[in-house]
């Protein structure tokens, strides 16, 4: 095990398997979550993102889904070989995750400070009185305004951030190792957004709790991540540090990626500038063309890119990439 890591993930496949055929939703998927990092997994809806962080933490619905090979280590202890009631133990306490939509992921008939004493007393041996106060001081920590009135309150009383910064709350209660956080400001506007991401790392920077940020926008990687995963039809394709990828990006689903991001200059009006967009659409996960996937979508696609997979190599230090005509890209 790699000394810095505190979470390897290593050939990691999840597959569905539905009347329609089946659904490969991730595909042989490696990588690394080094201690204190912010690792970011991106890519367009579909590709496989949040199916990985349900994977990591042994919550894919069986049936349909399964997982059926790989191994994901914490700490060196290989979750995926553990029991049910292990892991039971492992959730919310060394690894938690933050879900996309809050309202969905609360209990509606709780309050939001049962909510988080409850994660409390699961994994800790305290009493009903400290699992209470644990909880309105995670409120203060998340800085929801008038903790101890909002611990006694539903979810549906409280607004769409103040319901993200209670899912925080729950996730961190117990200071686990490794937090994944999935696309945790679809929901939200603009300000919130920014007002959430500027608390996980906050919290992140005091408590050192290693992320697994997923995301479809560069635009968040760029300001909270210091390495990037990016994830096409189920596979990785491309990883890097975030300074190489945005200013070496190798593959072109990463150089189309990045060419859909508004530049102020542009937005301005400075510079005429047309925002550059992916022809196509992700190819349904069962029923994935032979060769590179994006192959349809690409155009430095050949006959060798329509028949071949192409695997992941270095390219530059630190820097991976799956395409036959990367060079070419850069």
């Amino acid at each position: 095990m790699n000394a810095d890591a505190i979470l390897e993930v290593e050939g990691l496949s999840t597959v569905f398997f539905t009347p329609s055929g089946l659904v490969r939703a991730v595909q042989d998927l490696s990588f690394t979550l080094r201690r204190g990092e912010v690792l970011a997994v991106v890519g367009e809806s579909g590709c496989g993102k949040s199916i990985t962080a349900l994977s990591l933490m042994r919550l894919v619905p069986t049936p349909p889904g399964r997982i059926v090979s790989g191994t994901v280590k914490l700490e060196g202890r290989d979750l995926l070989a553990i029991s049910e009631a292990e892991m039971r133990d492992v959730r919310g306490n060394a690894m938690s995750m933050i879900f996309q939509e809050p309202m969905t992921s609360l209990n509606p008939v709780l309050t939001i400070g049962a909510q988080i004493a409850e994660t409390v007393r699961l994994h800790r041996r305290v009493t009903r009185a400290q699992a209470w106060d644990r909880a309105v001081e995670m409120l203060r920590l998340v800085r929801i305004p008038e903790p101890a009135q909002r611990a006694r309150e539903y979810p549906h009383q409280l607004s769409g951030g103040m319901r993200q910064r209670a899912m925080i709350a729950i996730a961190l209660a117990c200071d686990p190792q490794v937090l994944i956080a999935d696309e945790p400001t679809t929901a939200l506007d603009v300000t919130i957004q920014a007002q959430i991401l500027d608390l996980i790392l906050q919290l992140q920077q005091q408590t050192g709790t290693s992320v697994l940020l997923i995301t479809h926008d560069l635009g968040v990687v760029a300001e909270t991540a210091q390495r990037v995963v990016v994830m096409y039809a189920g596979r990785k394709i491309e990883e890097a540090t975030v300074e190489d990828l945005f200013e070496f990006p190798l593959h072109p689903y990463t150089h189309g990626l990045l060419g859909s991001i508004p530049h102020l200059a542009a937005i301005s009006g400075a510079v005429a500038e047309r925002l550059q967009e992916i022809p196509g659409m992700v190819p349904a996960l069962s029923n994935l063309p032979p060769g590179c996937a994006f192959a349809a979508r690409c155009d430095r696609a050949d006959d060798r890119c329509r028949a071949d997979v192409p695997p992941l190599v270095e390219l530059r230090p630190d820097h991976i990439v799956a395409c036959w005509h990367a060079g070419a890209a850069s």
